[in-house]
C-alpha cells in the first residue's frame, strides 16, 4: 500500500519527525550493533536546510544515544518514548516528571537476563527493556516475567517493540513527543509528517494525523528502512522542495 502524495502536507508547511530503529536504521541483533549507513547524516542536514530546521528524531533510545549515532544531525531529539527531549541543537534534554522503576525491579530483570542466555537487559533513565532478538522463542517468557512486575503498580506500563518488552512509566509516549515538539519553533506552525515502523509509533502517527499532518508506516509506504533513506535522500537533494519525491 502506498499513501497518496496528496495526503502529505507540502514541504513548505511540513515538519519531518522520524523514528530511528527500523525506520532510519536497519534492525540489528543487538541495540549496540546498529550501523548508520553512509549518506544518512548528510540527508538529515540537507532536510534541515530544506525544511527550516523542522526535522526531529523520536526514539525509544535515550537522547544521548540517538545523538551519538547520528552525530546530532537532527534539529531536535525526543528519547525514551517522549520521556526526555532535546528541543534544539546543543541544548540539554528536558525530562518529563515521571517516576523511575524501583531498584528491585532492575535487579530482578538483571537476574532474569543472567538466567536466560541470549536475553539482553537495556537500562534506561526511568525504565528498562529485555531484548530477546537472539532467542525469539523466549518472547512469551520475557513478557510474563515483566507483566508480573508491572501488575504491582499502576504507574508503569509494558510496551512491546522489535523483539523487546520494555517497562516504562505511564504519562509519556511518542505521541506526546510529537505534540511537545510541534508546540515549539521551528516546528510550530507546520504540519507533522511522522514516519515509523512499530507499534510504539502508532501514538505518534495518531497525533500527527489529528494535527492535520500525516503518518507513514515503513512497511506500507517504503517497504524497509532502505526505502525510507532513499526517499529522504531524494528529498534532501531537491533544491526547490515544492513537492515530496515519489515513494
Amino acid at each position: 500500500m502506498t499513501t497518496a502524495r496528496a495526503a502529505l502536507p507540502p514541504p513548505a508547511r511540513a515538519a519531518l519527525l522520524l523514528d530511528l530503529d527500523g525506520t532510519l536504521l536497519d534492525i540489528a541483533p543487538t541495540p549496540d550493533s546498529v550501523v548508520v549507513p553512509p549518506g544518512l547524516i548528510a540527508s538529515l542536514h540537507g532536510l534541515r536546510a530544506r525544511l527550516g530546521d523542522a526535522v526531529a528524531v523520536i526514539s525509544g533510545r535515550p537522547v544521548e544515544q540517538v545523538d551519538a549515532l547520528l552525530d546530532a544531525a537532527s534539529y531536535a531529539v525526543s528519547g525514551e518514548h517522549g520521556g526526555a527531549t532535546r528541543f534544539a541543537p546543543g541544548a540539554m534534554p528536558t525530562h518529563e516528571q515521571l517516576p523511575s522503576v524501583p531498584t528491585d525491579w532492575r535487579e530482578q530483570a538483571a537476574r532474569f537476563a543472567a538466567a536466560h542466555p541470549g536475553v539482553l537487559l537495556e537500562h534506561k533513565t526511568r525504565g528498562f527493556g529485555l531484548h530477546y532478538r537472539a532467542v525469539p522463542a523466549l518472547g512469551a517468557t520475557v513478557h510474563d516475567a515483566l507483566a508480573a512486575l508491572v501488575a504491582e503498580s499502576p504507574d508503569f506500563a509494558l510496551l512491546q517493540g522489535h523483539k523487546v518488552w520494555e517497562v516504562r512509566p505511564r504519562g509519556a509516549h511518542k505521541g506526546t513527543a510529537v505534540a511537545a515538539l510541534m508546540a515549539r519553533k521551528p516546528f510550530a506552525g507546520r504540519l507533522p509528517i511522522y514516519i515509523g515502523d512499530d507499534v510504539t509509533d502508532e501514538d505518534a502517527i495518531a497525533v500527527a494525523e489529528a494535527m492535520g499532518g500525516a503518518g507513514l508506516r515503513v512497511a506500507d509506504d517504503f517497504t524497509d528502512p532502505a526505502g525510507v533513506r532513499a526517499w529522504l535522500a531524494a528529498a534532501a537533494r531537491d533544491a526547490d522542495m515544492e513537492r515530496w519525491p515519489e515513494r
